[in-house]
């Protein structure tokens, strides 16, 4: 499976630096490398359609996705190089190439054997750092003053900075205190589910598979649902769409949490973190209802 994924790299590649500057190869050089290009793509595409299913959802989409890129890739590179003066490496060729390295390193860089398992991790990952990230700008936000929107000039038409729908009051950070400690509920499962799969996540069944692609997909569930949560803390603050956004993360977290709690990557050794974090939720829930009774 990695291997195909880095003999694309290289035809790539090679394809890329053979148009790189002069002298222009040959016919026959020409058709040795878009066989190469071409054979190498077409054998990626086998690999995914020949993938069977009881791998494990996750790493077919995760090859699904890489082989879509390297297909797209290909075709642009390949326009680039049609359309750019033989002189040097353009900036296009450039981006073109990188990306399909980018594609490729994907999957070429997960370990032998435990594909699925490692398919999961890399999703556990990306969700983490989508929820970092928006979890740290709202802090700095916070943080930053009363004023969310300081980085931006004031409009001369518009007078931003005299509007006080760009400004939080008391009420809201109150409000928003109680958010923040739900993201950072949501960031730390996150991490914990990444660290149980890590260690104890196998991909040597079908129970267990079908156990880290379901871990997976409650995970693409929480990422964008922090974001949606982050955006609607802005000023102007609209209580009942922070509610309605709280509502959806508690009801991730609160699936997310006991589905790993009964699942092989979570052994009676980590139990511990799971209720912990079971008892944020709630606890910062609790909070954030009182400061919205009656929006629902």
């Amino acid at each position: 499976l990695g291997q195909t994924f880095k003999v694309v790299s290289q035809e790539a590649t090679k394809l890329s630096l053979a148009f790189s500057r002069p002298p222009l190869a040959s016919a026959e050089d020409c058709q040795k490398l878009s066989e190469g290009v071409q054979n190498a793509v077409l054998a990626v595409a086998t690999v995914y359609y020949w993938l069977p299913k009881g791998q494990g959802t996750t790493l077919r989409k995760m090859v699904r996705d890489a082989t879509t890129e390297v297909v797209e890739g290909t075709i642009q590179l390949t326009e680039t190089i049609l359309s750019a003066p033989l002189e040097s490496l353009s900036q296009e060729q450039l981006i073109s190439t990188g990306g399909m390295w980018e594609a490729c390193e994907q999957v070429s860089d997960l370990p032998r054997g435990e594909y699925n398992q490692a398919a999961v991790v890399s999703v556990l990952a990306a969700c983490l750092g989508v929820v970092k990230d928006a979890l740290e700008e709202m802090e700095r936000a916070l943080v930053d003053g009363q004023d969310p929107y300081s980085d931006i000039m004031e409009d001369e038409e518009l007078g931003l900075r005299g509007n006080r729908d760009t400004y939080w009051s008391e009420a809201d950070r109150k409000l928003l205190s109680s958010c923040v400690g739900l993201m950072k509920a949501s960031k730390a499962c996150l991490k914990k589910v990444l660290g149980a799969v890590k260690a104890y996540g196998k991909a040597d069944s079908p129970e267990h598979i079908a156990q880290l692609d379901d871990v997976a997909d409650i995970a693409n569930e929480i990422s964008p649902s922090v974001d949606e949560l982050a955006l609607s803390m802005y000023p102007p603050l609209n209580q009942l769409a922070v509610r309605l956004n709280v509502n959806t993360q508690e009801a991730f977290l609160m699936n997310f949490l006991p589905f790993c709690r009964t699942s092989h990557v979570c052994p009676p050794s980590e139990e511990g973190w799971v209720q912990f974090l079971a008892g944020a939720v709630d606890h910062n829930m609790n909070k954030i209802k009182n400061f919205t009774q009656g929006q629902l």
